[in-house]
C-alpha cells in the first residue's frame, strides 16, 4: 500500500517489489545517493557532481554583469535608444550585491554544495529574464543566453539540482514571452516581431535548453564514470606494485637474516658436539639445530622463489607466468590450454625454460582479468596462447562459450558495461559471483595499453569469443636464455 495526505493507493503483493524499486530510485534521484545507501543499485549514476566552486560561478557573475552593463550603455548611448537606463541598472546592481555577499566573510576557493549552486544559478536566471523582460522580452536576441544557467547546472550538479535550474529557466524563459516591456528602439518607433514568430522562438528556446542541459549532463556523467574507472585502473596498479615490492622486501630480508641465522646454527651445533646424549640438554640443543636449519631452508625457499623478487629487474619464464596466472582459475572444471610459440611454430620444452619475461605488475593483473573473463564464459576450453615474432609480441586468448552480446560488443572497453548478472539473482560458481560493474575488461584493457599494446576482441567464427593484445618487440623485450647467456 502507497498512501500520501489525500488518497491512498492499494497494490497486490507481486507489484510491491517494482513499484519500491521505482519509488527508491526516485527518492535518490531527488534526494541523493547518501540517503539512499549503498545498496541502491545505481551504480555510477548514484554520485554527487559537486564540482563547483565559488571562485567559478563568482567569476562568471563578474563578466555577465560586464556584459550587460556595457550592452545597456553602448544602447543608451551609442545607438541613443529609447531605454529604461535606471531599471535596467538596478537589475544589474542586484547580481553586483550578490557577488559582494558571497565574497565577503567566505573563502573564495571553497567548493560549494549542490543546492547552493542550484540556488545562484536559478538566481542567474532569473536574474537574466527580468533584465530581458524590460528590454523587449523574446523580441530581444539576446534572450537566447537563458541557455547558458541550464547547461552549466547541468554539466557540473547532481541530477536533482540542474533540474530545479533547468526548470526555473524554462519558466523564467515562459515568462517574459507573455509579460515584457517594449523592445529599446528608434524614438518615435516601435519594433515588434508576430507573434507566431515569437511563440516559434519560445519553442526553439525551451527546446534549446532541454537539449543542451541533457547534452552537457550526458556529457559530464561519461566524463565522471571514466574519472572513476581510470582511479580504479590505479589502484589496481598501485596494489600490484606494492605486493611486488614487498616481494622485494621479502627478498632482501632473507639476505639480510642469512648471516645471523648461520651464526646461531654454527653455535648450537658447537653446543650440541660438546653435550653427551645423556645430558639434559643434549635434547635442547638437537631441536635448536633443527630448527635453526629450518629457518634457513625457509629463508632459503623465500629468496628464490620469483614472485619475491623486485618487479623491475625480475625475469621468469614465460610458461610460469601464464601458468601462475592460470591457476586460480583451473579449479572451474574447465580445462585452460597454454602455448608458447615463435614464428608461428610452437616452442619445444627444452627451449620454453629459457624463453623469459619481465614480472610486470600491469601484464600479471591484466592478463588475469583476460583469463577470468573468459573461463567465466568458457563452455568447457579456454587457451592461451602467447606468441614472440621478429617484431611483435602476441597474447590471444579465446574461449569456446556463447561469445561477446552484440549489443555490448560495440562499447566493450567502456567503463561499466557488462553483460553479468547484478544483486543477489547472480549465479554463484564455485563460490563466486558472477556480478560485475563491467570495470575489469575495461581496467585490463588500459593497463595493456598503458604498457603500448594494441588490444581488439570480438567473436570467432567457430563460437566463443576472443581478446588479442599486440605489443611491438621494443616495448616487451623476451630474453632467451642460453648456457653461455642471453640473446
Amino acid at each position: 500500500m502507497i498512501a500520501s495526505r489525500n488518497f491512498v493507493i492499494y497494490v497486490s503483493p507481486d507489484m510491491q517489489e517494482p513499484w519500491m524499486t521505482a519509488l527508491e530510485r526516485l527518492g535518490t534521484f531527488f534526494n541523493g545517493p547518501d540517503d539512499a545507501g549503498p545498496g541502491n543499485g545505481l551504480g555510477p549514476l548514484g554520485r554527487e557532481k559537486d564540482h563547483l566552486r565559488l571562485r567559478t560561478l563568482v567569476m562568471l557573475r563578474w563578466l555577465a554583469i560586464l556584459g550587460q552593463t556595457a550592452m545597456v550603455l553602448l544602447i543608451a548611448f551609442a545607438f541613443r535608444y529609447e531605454i529604461r537606463l535606471w531599471l535596467t541598472l538596478s537589475i544589474i546592481t542586484a547580481s553586483v550585491w550578490l557577488n559582494i555577499i558571497l565574497t565577503v566573510g567566505r573563502r573564495f576557493v571553497q567548493r560549494m554544495r549542490g543546492w547552493e549552486a542550484a540556488l545562484q544559478l536559478s538566481f542567474d536566471a532569473v536574474q537574466l529574464a527580468l533584465l530581458l523582460g524590460v528590454t523587449g522580452g523574446l523580441n530581444n536576441p539576446f534572450c537566447l543566453m537563458l541557455v547558458a544557467p541550464a547547461t552549466v547546472a547541468a554539466a557540473n550538479l547532481p541530477a536533482r539540482h540542474a533540474l530545479i535550474v533547468v526548470v526555473v529557466a524554462m519558466l523564467a524563459t515562459t515568462g517574459i514571452a507573455f509579460w515584457h516591456l517594449p523592445l529599446p528602439w528608434r524614438p518615435g518607433e516601435t519594433f515588434l516581431l508576430p507573434d507566431i514568430y515569437r511563440f516559434g522562438f519560445l519553442a526553439a528556446i525551451l527546446l534549446g535548453t532541454a537539449f543542451t542541459a541533457g547534452y552537457a549532463w550526458q556529457a559530464a556523467l561519461e566524463s565522471n564514470r571514466m574519472e572513476h574507472a581510470l582511479a580504479a585502473t590505479q589502484a589496481v596498479l598501485e596494489r600490484e606494485q606494492r605486493l611486488s615490492a614487498l616481494g622485494g622486501l621479502a627478498a632482501a630480508a632473507a639476505h639480510e637474516l642469512g648471516t645471523p641465522l648461520g651464526t646461531i646454527q654454527v653455535v648450537a651445533k658447537e653446543m650440541l658436539h660438546s653435550l653427551k646424549k645423556a645430558d639434559p640438554l643434549y635434547e635442547d640443543a638437537e631441536l635448536l639445530v633443527s630448527q635453526s636449519q629450518r629457518c634457513r631452508d625457509i629463508l632459503k625457499q623465500l629468496s628464490q622463489k620469483p614472485e619475491t623478487r623486485d618487479s623491475v629487474y625480475d625475469q621468469m619464464p614465460v610458461r610460469a607466468f601464464l601458468e601462475s596466472i592460470a591457476a586460480p582459475y583451473r579449479k572451474d572444471r574447465k580445462e585452460i590450454i597454454i602455448e608458447v610459440l615463435s614464428e608461428g611454430r610452437t616452442v619445444a620444452p627444452e627451449r620454453e625454460a629459457g624463453m623469459m619475461i619481465l614480472r610486470r605488475p600491469e601484464w600479471l593483473h591484466a592478463w588475469a582479468a583476460f583469463v577470468e573473463n573468459a573461463v567465466d564464459f568458457a563452455k568447457s576450453v579456454v587457451w592461451v596462447r602467447f606468441e614472440v615474432s621478429h617484431g611483435f609480441v602476441a597474447l590471444n586468448i579465446e574461449d569456446n562459450g556463447a561469445g561477446f552480446s552484440p549489443d555490448i560488443l560495440s562499447r566493450l572497453g567502456d567503463p561499466y558495461v557488462s553483460s553479468r548478472v547484478f544483486g543477489e539473482d547472480a549465479p554463484q560458481v564455485e563460490g563466486r559471483s558472477y556480478s560485475g560493474m563491467g570495470l575489469g575488461f575495461f581496467i585490463a584493457k588500459t593497463l595493456c595499453e598503458h604498457t603500448g599494446a594494441r588490444v581488439t576482441f570480438g567473436n570467432r567464427d567457430g563460437g566463443g569469443a576472443y581478446v588479442r593484445a599486440l605489443w611491438r618487440r621494443d616495448q616487451m623485450d623476451i630474453l632467451w636464455t642460453d648456457e653461455g647467456g642471453l640473446s
